[in-house]
Protein backbone atom coordinates (compact mmCIF):
# COMPACT_ATOMS: atom_id res chain seq x y z
CA UNK A 1 0.00 0.00 0.00
CA UNK A 2 1.18 3.50 -0.88
CA UNK A 3 -0.09 6.49 1.08
CA UNK A 4 -0.44 9.81 -0.74
CA UNK A 5 -0.80 13.16 1.03
CA UNK A 6 -2.56 16.12 -0.60
CA UNK A 7 -2.68 19.06 1.79
CA UNK A 8 -4.62 21.35 -0.58
CA UNK A 9 -6.74 19.30 -3.02
CA UNK A 10 -8.75 20.89 -5.79
CA UNK A 11 -11.34 20.25 -8.42
CA UNK A 12 -9.23 20.68 -11.55
CA UNK A 13 -11.22 22.34 -14.32
CA UNK A 14 -9.37 21.94 -17.60
CA UNK A 15 -10.45 24.23 -20.43
CA UNK A 16 -9.58 24.08 -24.13
CA UNK A 17 -9.37 27.38 -26.01
CA UNK A 18 -8.07 28.67 -29.32
CA UNK A 19 -6.09 31.29 -27.40
CA UNK A 20 -6.11 33.14 -24.09
CA UNK A 21 -5.82 36.93 -24.21
CA UNK A 22 -5.29 38.80 -20.95
CA UNK A 23 -7.75 41.65 -20.36
CA UNK A 24 -10.31 40.33 -22.86
CA UNK A 25 -13.38 38.11 -22.81
CA UNK A 26 -12.19 34.55 -23.49
CA UNK A 27 -14.72 31.94 -24.57
CA UNK A 28 -13.69 28.36 -23.94
CA UNK A 29 -14.21 25.58 -26.47
CA UNK A 30 -14.68 22.86 -23.83
CA UNK A 31 -14.31 22.12 -20.11
CA UNK A 32 -13.78 18.94 -18.09
CA UNK A 33 -13.48 18.49 -14.32
CA UNK A 34 -11.17 16.05 -12.54
CA UNK A 35 -10.16 15.41 -8.91
CA UNK A 36 -6.93 17.34 -8.52
CA UNK A 37 -4.01 18.22 -6.33
CA UNK A 38 -0.58 16.69 -6.81
CA UNK A 39 -1.00 13.83 -4.35
CA UNK A 40 -4.41 12.97 -5.77
CA UNK A 41 -2.91 12.89 -9.27
CA UNK A 42 -0.28 10.46 -7.96
CA UNK A 43 -3.05 8.30 -6.47
CA UNK A 44 -4.99 8.13 -9.73
CA UNK A 45 -1.90 7.12 -11.70
CA UNK A 46 -1.00 4.43 -9.18
CA UNK A 47 -4.48 2.92 -9.50
CA UNK A 48 -4.12 2.84 -13.29
CA UNK A 49 -1.20 0.49 -12.73
CA UNK A 50 -3.08 -1.64 -10.21
CA UNK A 51 -1.22 -0.33 -7.16
CA UNK A 52 -3.20 -0.26 -3.89
CA UNK A 53 -3.25 3.31 -2.62
CA UNK A 54 -4.78 5.35 0.19
CA UNK A 55 -5.24 9.11 -0.21
CA UNK A 56 -5.26 11.46 2.74
CA UNK A 57 -5.19 15.21 3.35
CA UNK A 58 -8.06 17.67 3.74
CA UNK A 59 -11.46 17.86 2.03
CA UNK A 60 -14.42 20.10 2.72
CA UNK A 61 -17.81 21.16 1.39
CA UNK A 62 -19.51 20.20 -1.86
CA UNK A 63 -16.28 20.15 -3.88
CA UNK A 64 -14.63 17.94 -1.28
CA UNK A 65 -17.48 15.42 -1.42
CA UNK A 66 -17.33 15.44 -5.23
CA UNK A 67 -13.59 14.64 -5.14
CA UNK A 68 -14.04 11.82 -2.64
CA UNK A 69 -16.85 10.27 -4.69
CA UNK A 70 -14.70 10.32 -7.84
CA UNK A 71 -11.75 8.76 -5.99
CA UNK A 72 -13.92 5.95 -4.61
CA UNK A 73 -15.15 5.28 -8.16
CA UNK A 74 -11.51 4.91 -9.21
CA UNK A 75 -10.86 2.33 -6.48
CA UNK A 76 -8.82 4.67 -4.28
CA UNK A 77 -9.19 4.31 -0.52
CA UNK A 78 -9.87 7.70 1.11
CA UNK A 79 -8.96 8.80 4.64
CA UNK A 80 -9.25 12.60 4.48
CA UNK A 81 -9.65 14.92 7.44
CA UNK A 82 -12.69 17.15 7.14
CA UNK A 83 -12.34 20.91 7.06
CA UNK A 84 -15.17 23.42 7.46
CA UNK A 85 -13.91 25.42 4.49
CA UNK A 86 -14.75 24.55 0.89
CA UNK A 87 -12.12 22.61 -1.07
CA UNK A 88 -10.75 24.87 -3.80
CA UNK A 89 -11.02 24.78 -7.58
CA UNK A 90 -8.13 25.17 -10.01
CA UNK A 91 -8.42 26.23 -13.64
CA UNK A 92 -6.07 25.08 -16.38
CA UNK A 93 -6.54 26.77 -19.74
CA UNK A 94 -4.89 24.83 -22.57
CA UNK A 95 -4.56 26.92 -25.73
CA UNK A 96 -3.95 25.63 -29.25
CA UNK A 97 -0.55 27.34 -29.33
CA UNK A 98 0.62 25.01 -26.56
CA UNK A 99 0.54 27.52 -23.72
CA UNK A 100 -1.02 26.35 -20.46
CA UNK A 101 -2.33 28.99 -18.04
CA UNK A 102 -3.14 27.95 -14.47
CA UNK A 103 -5.40 29.90 -12.11
CA UNK A 104 -5.12 28.46 -8.61
CA UNK A 105 -7.37 29.34 -5.68
CA UNK A 106 -5.66 29.53 -2.26
CA UNK A 107 -7.75 26.85 -0.58
CA UNK A 108 -9.58 26.82 2.78
CA UNK A 109 -8.03 28.06 6.02
CA UNK A 110 -7.19 25.03 8.16
CA UNK A 111 -8.03 25.47 11.84
CA UNK A 112 -5.56 24.21 14.51
CA UNK A 113 -7.95 21.48 15.64
CA UNK A 114 -8.42 20.32 12.03
CA UNK A 115 -4.66 20.11 11.59
CA UNK A 116 -4.33 18.07 14.79
CA UNK A 117 -7.05 15.65 13.66
CA UNK A 118 -5.21 15.15 10.37
CA UNK A 119 -1.83 14.57 12.06
CA UNK A 120 -3.38 11.88 14.25
CA UNK A 121 -4.97 10.29 11.19
CA UNK A 122 -1.67 10.39 9.29
CA UNK A 123 0.18 8.77 12.19
CA UNK A 124 -2.23 5.81 12.05
CA UNK A 125 -2.16 5.48 8.28
CA UNK A 126 1.61 5.63 7.86
CA UNK A 127 2.03 2.60 10.11
CA UNK A 128 0.11 0.33 7.72
CA UNK A 129 1.54 1.69 4.44
CA UNK A 130 4.83 0.76 2.82
CA UNK A 131 5.69 4.15 1.33
CA UNK A 132 4.38 7.71 1.57
CA UNK A 133 4.25 10.33 -1.19
CA UNK A 134 3.85 13.92 0.05
CA UNK A 135 3.34 16.36 -2.76
CA UNK A 136 1.85 19.73 -3.65
CA UNK A 137 1.11 22.93 -1.79
CA UNK A 138 -0.13 23.24 1.79
CA UNK A 139 -3.47 24.88 2.56
CA UNK A 140 -3.45 28.17 4.51
CA UNK A 141 -3.05 27.67 8.25
CA UNK A 142 -0.82 24.59 8.11
CA UNK A 143 2.49 26.47 8.27
CA UNK A 144 5.73 25.90 6.41
CA UNK A 145 6.83 23.15 8.84
CA UNK A 146 3.98 20.77 7.95
CA UNK A 147 6.09 18.70 5.53
CA UNK A 148 8.81 18.36 8.15
CA UNK A 149 6.25 17.26 10.74
CA UNK A 150 4.92 14.55 8.44
CA UNK A 151 8.38 13.28 7.54
CA UNK A 152 9.24 13.06 11.25
CA UNK A 153 6.13 10.96 11.89
CA UNK A 154 6.97 8.63 8.99
CA UNK A 155 10.60 8.36 10.10
CA UNK A 156 9.48 7.33 13.59
CA UNK A 157 7.72 4.38 11.90
CA UNK A 158 10.79 3.71 9.70
CA UNK A 159 8.81 4.43 6.53
CA UNK A 160 10.25 6.00 3.37
CA UNK A 161 8.92 9.31 2.06
CA UNK A 162 8.93 10.84 -1.42
CA UNK A 163 8.65 14.64 -1.22
CA UNK A 164 7.57 16.86 -4.09
CA UNK A 165 7.06 20.39 -2.79
CA UNK A 166 8.28 23.95 -3.28
CA UNK A 167 9.31 27.09 -1.40
CA UNK A 168 9.88 27.13 2.33
CA UNK A 169 7.95 23.89 2.74
CA UNK A 170 10.49 22.15 0.51
CA UNK A 171 13.39 23.61 2.49
CA UNK A 172 11.87 22.50 5.79
CA UNK A 173 11.12 19.04 4.40
CA UNK A 174 14.61 18.58 2.98
CA UNK A 175 16.07 19.20 6.42
CA UNK A 176 14.29 16.04 7.63
CA UNK A 177 16.00 13.88 4.96
CA UNK A 178 13.17 12.23 3.02
CA UNK A 179 14.18 9.20 0.99
CA UNK A 180 13.60 10.89 -2.38
CA UNK A 181 12.96 14.52 -3.34
CA UNK A 182 11.83 15.62 -6.80
CA UNK A 183 12.38 19.34 -7.36
CA UNK A 184 12.25 20.97 -10.77
CA UNK A 185 15.06 23.33 -11.67
CA UNK A 186 13.38 26.39 -10.17
CA UNK A 187 12.61 24.56 -6.92
CA UNK A 188 16.17 23.26 -6.72
CA UNK A 189 17.47 26.82 -7.09
CA UNK A 190 15.21 27.96 -4.25
CA UNK A 191 16.38 25.14 -2.00
CA UNK A 192 20.03 25.84 -2.86
CA UNK A 193 19.67 29.60 -2.47
CA UNK A 194 21.24 30.43 -5.84
CA UNK A 195 20.63 30.08 -9.56
CA UNK A 196 21.85 27.00 -11.41
CA UNK A 197 23.24 27.82 -14.84
CA UNK A 198 23.99 24.71 -16.83
CA UNK A 199 24.36 21.05 -16.00
CA UNK A 200 27.37 21.47 -13.73
CA UNK A 201 25.60 23.78 -11.30
CA UNK A 202 22.43 21.67 -11.34
CA UNK A 203 24.44 18.57 -10.44
CA UNK A 204 26.37 20.42 -7.75
CA UNK A 205 23.18 21.71 -6.10
CA UNK A 206 21.58 18.26 -6.26
CA UNK A 207 24.74 16.62 -4.89
CA UNK A 208 24.70 18.97 -1.91
CA UNK A 209 21.20 17.67 -1.04
CA UNK A 210 22.28 14.04 -1.35
CA UNK A 211 25.19 14.72 0.99
CA UNK A 212 22.77 15.78 3.75
CA UNK A 213 21.47 12.19 3.87
CA UNK A 214 18.68 12.19 1.27
CA UNK A 215 18.62 8.88 -0.60
CA UNK A 216 17.78 10.15 -4.10
CA UNK A 217 17.41 13.57 -5.69
CA UNK A 218 15.51 13.70 -9.00
CA UNK A 219 15.69 17.04 -10.81
CA UNK A 220 13.24 17.67 -13.63
CA UNK A 221 14.40 20.02 -16.37
CA UNK A 222 11.14 20.04 -18.31
CA UNK A 223 11.13 18.89 -21.90
CA UNK A 224 14.88 18.26 -21.72
CA UNK A 225 14.55 15.36 -19.29
CA UNK A 226 15.53 14.49 -15.73
CA UNK A 227 18.61 13.98 -13.54
CA UNK A 228 18.75 11.37 -10.79
CA UNK A 229 21.50 11.23 -8.16
CA UNK A 230 22.34 9.13 -5.14
CA UNK A 231 25.46 9.02 -2.99
CA UNK A 232 27.57 7.35 -5.67
CA UNK A 233 25.95 7.85 -9.07
CA UNK A 234 24.66 10.59 -11.35
CA UNK A 235 22.39 9.87 -14.31
CA UNK A 236 20.47 11.82 -16.92
CA UNK A 237 17.58 10.68 -19.12
CA UNK A 238 16.63 12.81 -22.10
CA UNK A 239 12.87 13.10 -22.52
CA UNK A 240 11.52 11.60 -25.76
CA UNK A 241 9.84 14.01 -28.14
CA UNK A 242 6.05 13.98 -27.95
CA UNK A 243 3.17 16.13 -29.11
CA UNK A 244 2.50 18.10 -25.92
CA UNK A 245 -1.17 18.61 -25.00
CA UNK A 246 -0.98 19.47 -21.28
CA UNK A 247 2.07 19.53 -19.01
CA UNK A 248 0.08 19.74 -15.77
CA UNK A 249 0.62 16.48 -13.90
CA UNK A 250 3.88 15.42 -15.55
CA UNK A 251 5.78 15.72 -12.28
CA UNK A 252 3.06 13.76 -10.48
CA UNK A 253 3.49 10.98 -13.06
CA UNK A 254 7.20 10.84 -12.25
CA UNK A 255 6.47 10.65 -8.51
CA UNK A 256 4.02 7.80 -9.03
CA UNK A 257 6.60 5.98 -11.13
CA UNK A 258 9.33 6.44 -8.53
CA UNK A 259 7.00 5.12 -5.83
CA UNK A 260 6.24 1.96 -7.81
CA UNK A 261 9.92 1.47 -8.64
CA UNK A 262 10.94 1.75 -4.99
CA UNK A 263 8.39 -0.87 -3.97
CA UNK A 264 9.56 -3.20 -6.75
CA UNK A 265 13.21 -2.68 -5.89
CA UNK A 266 14.13 -1.38 -9.37
CA UNK A 267 17.68 -0.30 -10.02
CA UNK A 268 18.49 3.38 -10.36
CA UNK A 269 18.65 3.37 -14.16
CA UNK A 270 15.30 1.59 -14.44
CA UNK A 271 13.74 4.02 -11.95
CA UNK A 272 14.81 7.01 -14.01
CA UNK A 273 13.88 5.51 -17.36
CA UNK A 274 10.34 4.63 -16.26
CA UNK A 275 9.78 7.99 -14.55
CA UNK A 276 10.74 9.93 -17.69
CA UNK A 277 8.57 7.69 -19.88
CA UNK A 278 5.48 8.15 -17.71
CA UNK A 279 6.08 11.89 -17.44
CA UNK A 280 6.36 12.24 -21.22
CA UNK A 281 3.25 10.12 -21.78
CA UNK A 282 1.31 12.30 -19.34
CA UNK A 283 2.07 15.37 -21.46
CA UNK A 284 0.25 13.84 -24.42
CA UNK A 285 -3.16 13.78 -22.74
CA UNK A 286 -5.50 16.57 -21.62
CA UNK A 287 -6.39 14.93 -18.31
CA UNK A 288 -3.86 15.40 -15.53
CA UNK A 289 -3.43 12.37 -13.30
CA UNK A 290 -4.00 10.02 -16.22
CA UNK A 291 -1.48 8.01 -18.22
CA UNK A 292 -2.01 6.54 -21.70
CA UNK A 293 -0.40 3.26 -20.67
CA UNK A 294 0.41 1.93 -24.13
CA UNK A 295 2.02 5.25 -25.07
CA UNK A 296 4.06 5.18 -21.86
CA UNK A 297 5.40 1.73 -22.74
CA UNK A 298 6.27 2.82 -26.26
CA UNK A 299 8.12 5.87 -24.95
CA UNK A 300 9.91 3.73 -22.38
CA UNK A 301 11.63 1.93 -25.26
CA UNK A 302 12.90 5.29 -26.55
CA UNK A 303 14.35 6.65 -23.30
CA UNK A 304 18.14 6.49 -23.10
CA UNK A 305 19.80 6.91 -19.69
CA UNK A 306 23.28 8.41 -19.61
CA UNK A 307 25.62 7.78 -16.68
CA UNK A 308 27.42 11.05 -15.91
Amino acid sequence: MILTVTLNPAVDKTYRATQLISGHVNRMDSMRSFPGGKGINVSRILRQYGQPVTATGFLGGHTGRWIEDRLHEAGISCAFAETKGETRCSMNVVAENGYVTEILEPGPQIAPEEKQTFLECFARLVQVCDLTVISGSAAPGLGKEIYAELIDIAAACQKKVILDASGEGLRAGIAKKPFLVKPNRRELEYAAGHSCRGEGQILEAARSLVETGIGYVAVSVGEKGMYLLDQNRRMFARAPRVRVVNTVGCGDSACASFAMSLLRGDGMEEMLRRAVALSAASATTLESGSIPVEEAQRLYEDVVVEVL
